[in-house]
């Protein structure tokens, strides 16, 4: 049985190229902080979801996606080039909200142990 299906090393190899051409390639200042934090390739390599993260608020995450939409068509070229598939999958872009949502968790958790104290002990 082998321990990673293509789609998954496929999807490896996607995050690490493109996190390369975002840091060196990409002129555009919208995708400057853009983190590329997962890709997620179909089975049948047609489709890839790509995962981001931006800091800065929900203004930035606005201009981010507009800015990966605009450097579609560069990106997807740039990838094809450098992946050597024969068909490249479609990519498309969405933001990574789980950063919000661990955030959003944290800040709920002190919330709590400030109500309740800071001598909480379990007897």
């Amino acid at each position: 049985m082998k321990p990673f299906s293509r789609s998954d090393r496929v999807s490896g190899h996607i995050q690490k190229i493109l996190s390369d051409i975002l840091q060196k390639d990409t002129n555009d200042p919208r995708l400057k902080m853009a983190t590329i934090t997962g890709v997620k390739v179909a089975r049948d390599l047609k489709t890839a979801r790509i995962y981001f993260s931006i800091s800065g608020g929900k203004q930035n995450i606005k201009n981010a996606v507009n800015g990966f939409e605009s450097a579609k068509g560069y990106l997807k070229r740039t990838l094809a080039e450098k992946l050597g598939l024969r068909y490249m999958p479609d990519i498309k872009f969405f933001y990574d909200e789980t950063f919000d949502y661990g955030s959003h968790i944290d800040k709920l958790l002190k919330q709590i142990n400030t109500e309740n104290g800071s001598d909480n002990t379990i007897s």
